[in-house]
């Protein structure tokens, strides 16, 4: 009996009977307006192709790009047509057309760069999640932080940087595989590195050096029903960019006050801006653990806040195991045979608790009891960042107190579905 070829449907390229362009409209009459797209193409290998499918083998896909309109509902302006980030990305190198998730895995990536622009950083998306998110002093060293982060996840990821990729990083890149680099330039000899990775897609995003000025700009979001109906929402934006909107914890309950003791200190406010507006990219329900301008530990799309700790707190714990392993051994840990080295590692990792102490909690909802923030206390943190708003939050500032922590609140939920 022959086998049957089962990865040659990962190598298709789906016809597209998408329409060249296509036009979306809002009212009618004199209120009406309309958004017009274009379809993107590219011609790779002599063949003109947009998307080559999409989440699966077997789904048409299309990406199209605003051309013209705008539109306003209310006080709400929608971002300005010809505005091109990913829509309009140019492939320097592809090996093959890509995918409707390579791009929606780079603009995720771009949804959180955006707000992170002050200094070289990185993120790393899978899944539109971030595997890992860091910044760096260099780019290079950003890069580093967030694939060591969690060196496991970041395998076939999406790459976005915002700054100029220089052959220090496009070698540490190299070392690895990737599906995507993303970046606003590439310097001289950076693509004869990429070149050696056939498959590797390398996209330059020209607007990436104005991202900053995307912040805050809003577009509509569709998401389709399985009768074929359509929900429209006004893309989310956090109104919490500075730490001179943070509020300290406080809350009243029963007519009695609570107030959190602990203020943050300059380093635990720099981490936990820096969380939060990682967490604003991160699907619901979610929780961050951050330390030093990266990512710890990464909990997302769980149905429970105490369980999404837990998972946060677990990956920090496996993923301090697999960086310890792979720089002193160059061998992941879960391929490591040496059962007197993995126990060596095992009791170093328990020992400094997954490199958790000291780092801040971020939470893109509030914790309806204080369970889920004792998962991050018991492991010391010592900072936290939620939106507030529950009936129990007095719950959440004893917590804090006991263990002497800072906690802030940002007054807005950033959940993500």
């Amino acid at each position: 009996m022959a086998i049957k070829d089962f990865k040659s449907a990962y190598k298709t390229v789906m016809d597209d009977h998408f329409p060249r362009t296509m036009e979306i409209s809002f009212g009618d009459g004199a209120q009406r307006q309309t958004l017009s797209f274009e379809k993107e193409t590219w011609v790779i290998a002599g063949v003109e192709k947009g998307l080559r499918y999409g989440e699966n083998p077997g789904q048409e896909a299309a990406l199209y790009r605003l051309v013209n309109g705008n539109l306003a509902l209310g006080e709400v302006r929608s971002i300005q047509a010809g505005q091109y980030l990913v829509s309009d990305a140019e492939l320097l190198q592809s090996g093959k057309h890509p995918g409707k998730t390579n791009l929606t895995d780079v603009d995720s990536a771009l949804n959180i760069l955006r707000y992170l622009g002050d200094r070289p950083c990185t993120v790393i998306v899978k899944h539109n999640n971030p595997c890992g998110v860091a910044r760096g002093r260099t780019l290079s060293e950003s890069y580093a932080r967030a694939n060591m982060a969690d060196r496991v996840a970041a395998f076939g990821g999406a790459i976005s940087l915002n700054r100029e990729v220089d052959l220090e990083t496009a070698r540490l890149i190299s070392e690895q595989y990737a599906e995507v680099v993303a970046a606003p330039e590439f310097a001289p000899g950076v693509m004869d590195v990429f070149g050696k990775k056939k498959n590797l897609r390398v996209m330059k995003i020209g607007n990436m050096a104005k991202l900053a000025s995307f912040a805050g700009r809003r577009v509509v979001e569709f998401r389709a029903l399985v009768d074929g109906g359509i929900i429209a929402q006004w893309s989310f934006v956090p109104e919490t960019l500075t730490r001179d909107r943070l509020s300290p914890a406080q809350a009243i309950y029963k007519g009695a006050e609570y107030r959190v003791n602990r203020q943050p200190t300059d380093r635990e406010l720099d981490d936990l801006m820096f969380g939060w507006l990682v967490e604003c990219g991160v699907t619901s329900n979610s929780v961050l653990y951050v330390k030093d301008g990266a990512t710890v530990g990464i909990g997302t799309g769980e149905q429970d806040r105490v369980g999404v700790a837990e998972i946060a707190r677990d990956k920090a714990y496996r993923k301090l195991a697999d960086r310890l392993c792979w720089e002193r051994h160059r061998t992941p840990y879960n391929n490591l045979k040496d059962d007197g080295l993995r126990a060596a590692i095992d009791e170093e990792v328990k020992a400094l608790k997954g490199g958790l102490p000291g780092c801040c909690m971020v939470s893109d909802a509030f914790f309806p009891f204080r369970d889920g923030l004792d998962v991050g206390l018991r492991e010391g943190i010592t900072a936290v960042i939620q939106p507030g708003g529950s009936e129990r939050d007095f719950e959440s500032i004893e917590a804090c107190n006991e263990a002497g922590a800072a906690m802030v609140f940002t007054g807005q939920r950033c959940f993500r579905h």
